[in-house]
C-alpha cells in the first residue's frame, strides 16, 4: 500500500511533465524533490543516489548498495520502482547515464551537487543539462488535500511551540538560552528536525534573520521570534509572532498596529488569480501608507512544503497567478534600526474561494510577564 502522501501516479505525471518541458529523463538526487517522488528520505552523500525518471515513465532509483535495505523500507519500495543498488568499485553515473538512454536535454534536480553535476558532465557527453524544477515546479506548487493536511498539523505543532513561549518569564535571559528552550519545544512537539530558531530581542529584532546572540533580554523589549521545524511526514512550518517583554515602549503599538492591519489585508486578499506581485502590494501599501516602506525590507513571503523556502515567492516582480493548493507565508515586516523590528507570519493557503491561514495563534500584540 503506498502512503497517501506519496501517490503512485505522481512519478507518471512528473514524466509527463519532463516530456512537455523538452526534457528526456529527470535525474533526481537527495532532496525534496526526490522525496516528493518516491517519500525516500535519502541521505545527500558523496555516494551517489539517484532517481532516473524517464519521460516515457520508466523509473528507476538507483542507491549506494548499503543503502539499499533503507531505500526499499521507505515509502519508495511500495510504489513498483526498480532499486539498483550500485557497489563501492561500480560507477554510479555510468550506470545513470545507461538508465537515461538516448538523450537531447536531462534536467538536474536544482539543488544537485555540482560534485554530481559535473560527473554527469562526463557521463553523458553531448546532452544538455537544465533544471528538473522547469518540470516539477508546477506539480509542487499545488499540493494536495493530503499535502495540505500535513501542512496544517505541522502549523498546530508550531503554534504549540508559540504558545508555550508566551508562559515564559524572559527577562534576564539570553537570546541563546531562551533559543535552546524553543528548540528543545519544537522536537518535544513532534518535530524530527528543528529547521530554524530566531530570537531578535531589542534592536536585533530590527535584522530580518538575526540568529541568536549572548544578549540579554530586558524589560521593554520587543522580541521577534521566528521558529520552524519538519514533522516526520517531512513537511516544514514557519511562524513568527512578536512580543513585548514588561510594557511596551518606544511608540511600539503604533507600530505594530500597522503590521497588524497589513498582514490581516494581506491575508484577507488571498484568492485564486491574485498575482503573486499584488498581493505583496496589498501588505506593503499599508505599511508604505503609514510612512514605514522604506523599513519593510523583504518579500511578503515564500512557498513552503517539504522545504521551507520554496515557489511560489510572494514578491514584486512574480506576475504568478495564485491557484488552489498553494500554500506560502504572509510575513510584512518592519525593522527601525537600532531600535527594534516586529514581524508577524502566518502560512496561508489558497482554496477554492479565498485562503486557509494554518496558525491560529493570536496576532494581537502580547505584553508578557517580565
Amino acid at each position: 500500500m503506498t502512503n497517501a502522501l506519496y501517490p503512485s501516479d505522481r512519478l507518471a505525471r512528473a514524466a509527463r511533465a519532463a516530456g512537455a518541458a523538452g526534457l528526456d529523463a529527470l535525474l533526481v538526487t537527495p532532496g525534496a524533490d526526490l522525496r516528493y517522488l518516491t517519500g525516500y528520505d535519502a541521505l545527500p552523500l558523496e555516494r551517489l543516489t539517484c532517481l532516473v525518471l524517464r519521460s516515457d515513465g520508466t523509473a528507476t532509483l538507483v542507491v549506494p548498495a548499503l543503502e539499499r535495505a533503507r531505500a526499499e523500507s521507505s515509502p519508495a519500495g511500495a510504489l513498483g520502482i526498480e532499486i539498483v543498488g550500485w557497489g563501492e568499485t561500480e560507477d554510479p553515473y555510468a550506470i545513470t547515464a545507461a538508465l537515461v538512454g538516448r538523450a537531447e536535454k536531462v534536467g538536474l534536480s536544482d539543488r544537485t551537487w555540482v560534485l554530481h553535476g559535473l560527473r554527469w558532465r562526463d557521463a553523458l557527453p553531448g546532452v544538455r543539462h537544465e533544471l528538473a524544477g522547469t518540470a516539477l515546479r508546477e506539480l509542487r506548487m499545488r499540493k494536495t488535500p493530503e499535502e495540505v493536511a500535513a501542512l496544517r498539523d505541522a502549523a498546530r505543532i508550531i503554534d504549540g511551540v508559540q504558545d508555550e513561549i508566551r508562559t515564559w518569564r524572559l527577562a534576564g535571559r539570553t537570546e541563546r538560552a531562551v533559543g535552546r528552550d524553543i528548540a528543545d519545544a519544537i522536537v518535544n512537539g513532534g518535530n524530527v528536525t528543528v529547521n530554524f530558531v530566531i530570537v531578535g530581542s531589542g534592536p536585533n529584532g530590527a535584522s530580518p534573520h538575526h540568529d541568536l546572540s549572548d544578549r540579554v533580554i530586558e524589560r521593554g523589549d520587543a522580541v521577534v521570534f521566528d521558529i520552524g521545524g519538519t514533522t516526520p511526514d517531512g513537511y516544514c512550518s514557519d511562524i513568527t509572532r512578536t512580543y513585548v517583554v514588561g510594557e511596551v515602549t518606544d511608540g511600539f503599538d503604533k507600530l505594530y498596529a500597522v503590521l497588524q492591519d497589513a498582514q490581516a489585508r494581506a491575508c484577507e486578499a488571498v484568492r485564486p488569480g491574485i498575482t503573486a506581485e499584488a498581493l505583496d502590494a496589498v501588505a506593503r501599501d499599508v505599511i508604505t501608507e503609514a510612512g514605514l516602506g522604506e523599513f519593510f525590507i523583504h518579500r511578503t513571503g515564500h512557498g513552503i512544503g517539504l522545504e521551507e523556502h520554496e515557489e511560489p515567492y510572494i514578491v514584486s516582480g512574480n506576475a504568478e497567478p495564485l491557484a488552489p493548493g498553494m500554500a506560502f507565508s504572509i510575513e510584512p515586516g518592519i525593522y527601525l534600526p537600532g531600535r527594534h523590528g516586529a514581524r508577524i507570519e502566518d502560512i496561508v493557503v489558497c482554496t477554492e474561494d479565498g485562503g486557509e491561514r494554518l496558525n491560529l495563534v493570536t496576532r494581537d500584540l502580547v505584553v508578557l510577564e517580565a
